[in-house]
């Protein structure tokens, strides 16, 4: 790192520890509204007996639901300028490099989630580095973020990430 890097030492120093860690229940009305509102109408979300038919115990919650789930909806006060709350960042800040904007997302599933499961979300910081794109400089922060039900058994995992710029 240099004096005129974009990362400062309070946050490079942050990589490997946990950014965030929120707990959240999974209830079968929410993740039917929200999959009514979103336009998906799966019937694994929404009838026991096809989901039963299904292999599955009854109906199951949306796979990406799950961060809804956990980390609930942020009222409009409570966005930054670039959109996002800052909650599952860990509060990560750039002094000289404030610009935010998703750098993408990739998300694995593995077990899925059922009316009443309580589900652990732990975000880990796994990297931060200074790049230098077409545009510029900038920093990538990515994440890894583990899912958890209540028998600790892994339901989803994602990694994530965030570009900030000058």
């Amino acid at each position: 790192m240099t004096d005129d890097s974009l990362i400062d030492a309070d946050s490079a120093a942050r990589v490997g520890s946990v950014a965030a860690r929120a707990t959240g229940d999974v209830d079968r009305l929410q993740w039917q509204r929200w999959a009514a509102a979103v336009g998906d109408h799966n019937p694994l979300w929404f009838d026991a007996d096809y989901a039963r038919a299904s292999d599955y115990d009854d109906v199951i919650c949306p796979p990406l639901y799950l961060q809804y789930a956990v980390l609930g909806v942020a009222s409009l006060e409570g966005l930054r300028p670039d959109g996002s709350s800052g909650a599952v960042s860990g509060g990560l800040a750039f002094p000289r490099a404030p610009r935010r904007m998703a750098g993408g997302e990739s998300t694995t599933f593995h077990l899925p989630s059922y009316h009443r499961d309580e589900v652990e979300m732990v975000r880990t910081i796994s990297s931060i580095v200074e790049k230098h794109g077409r545009s510029g400089r900038f920093v990538l922060v990515t994440w890894h973020t583990t899912y958890r039900n209540q028998r600790a058994e892994l339901v989803a995992e994602a990694t994530t990430s965030m570009i900030a710029r000058p």
